[in-house]
């Protein structure tokens, strides 16, 4: 079970995890978990490139050294990325010190403070202490673009019903998300950029110094 939405009391109950920005124009923030992945992935950023728009993509460690070259187009074509954990594990399952070394693991590889946690799970002591050394990204939009239960255009009025000013919204550029990002995808870039809105990436966040773990 999930929400499309992350209701504003959650987001205040943990202010250390960014859930959306204080735009002062019209923008918004799209996401995408999971890979890099081929054909997908690559889907995903020329359908940005026609539309002029920018993004994040939470890679996992595992994704990026299996495809580097993919990781690196992300970032030529003036994407941010941030760490999605090396294996993608779940902080709810996973001891301490073991997904700490995990995640410092994956944001070695991908060179940036800008993390976000699978599944959204950690531990309030991971969260007390990852805090300190990357910025942890969360969202206020859920696509369901993972969820076989939901239509296509389901995921995509979960996006338009939900998204605010400033929203971070999240994608997957997985296999399982494929056919729903291949739909939804288009249409948001669309619907948003008729509405005046541009699309950026959550580099403002990965500009801000933070102790390193070495």
């Amino acid at each position: 079970m999930y929400l499309s939405y992350t209701p504003r009391f959650l987001q205040q109950l943990l202010p250390n995890m960014v859930w959306r920005t204080d735009a002062a124009n019209k923008e918004l923030f799209l996401t995408f978990d999971d890979g890099p992945i081929p054909e997908i992935t690559e889907w995903i950023l020329e359908t940005l490139k026609a539309y002029k728009a920018k993004a994040t993509f939470f890679c996992v460690g595992q994704n990026i050294e299996r495809h580097p070259s993919i990781f690196e187009q992300i970032k030529a074509e003036g994407h941010a990325v941030g760490s999605h954990t090396y294996n993608h594990l779940s902080g709810w399952a996973t001891e301490n010190v073991d997904y700490i070394l995990n995640v410092r693991k994956a944001a070695k590889l991908a060179g940036t403070n800008l993390f976000r946690p699978p599944y959204g799970r950690l531990k309030p002591s991971q969260t007390r202490f990852l805090k300190h050394h990357y910025r942890i990204i969360m969202w206020d939009v859920l696509s369901g673009d993972f969820d076989p239960s939901i239509s296509a255009e389901q995921c995509f009025q979960n996006v338009i019903r939900n998204t605010i000013n400033g929203s971070i919204i999240v994608f997957h550029d997985s296999l399982k998300s494929q056919e729903k990002v291949m739909y939804t995808l288009p249409k948001v870039l669309e619907h948003y950029t008729n509405l005046g809105y541009s699309f950026n990436s959550l580099d403002q966040f990965n500009r801000i110094p933070l102790p390193q773990l070495i």
